[in-house]
């Protein structure tokens, strides 16, 4: 496989998984980023932890759509990530999710 076929590929695999995104983003309440992955979800935790002076998040969600695209299966039932990086999470307004009307 040439590197134009691989570049080739992975676009439209990015182009495939943006278009699930779309397609499922109304059925989720947050969305949460982390330094690995981006997360759609309908119940989000985040704790502080701290273990021998390091200070750590624990993020568990459940209904979870990952977006990974080289994720067989990206519906999760429930994800628990552990991270030492930043953690962002917000609630998705309606008007978020919902494509603007022609006029």
């Amino acid at each position: 496989m040439s590197a134009e076929d691989l570049e080739k590929y992975e676009t439209e695999m990015e182009l495939t998984l943006y278009r699930e995104y779309r397609d499922v983003v109304g059925i989720f309440k947050y969305v949460v980023e982390t330094d690995r992955r981006f997360y759609l979800c309908n119940q989000v935790d985040v704790k502080a932890r701290s273990e021998s002076g390091e200070v750590f998040f624990e993020v568990s969600m459940s209904d979870c759509w990952v977006w990974d695209m080289y994720r067989p299966a990206r519906f999760a039932k429930t994800v628990k990530v552990l991270t030492f990086k930043d953690v962002n999470v917000e609630e998705l307004a309606q008007s978020d999710i919902d494509p603007p009307k022609p006029a």
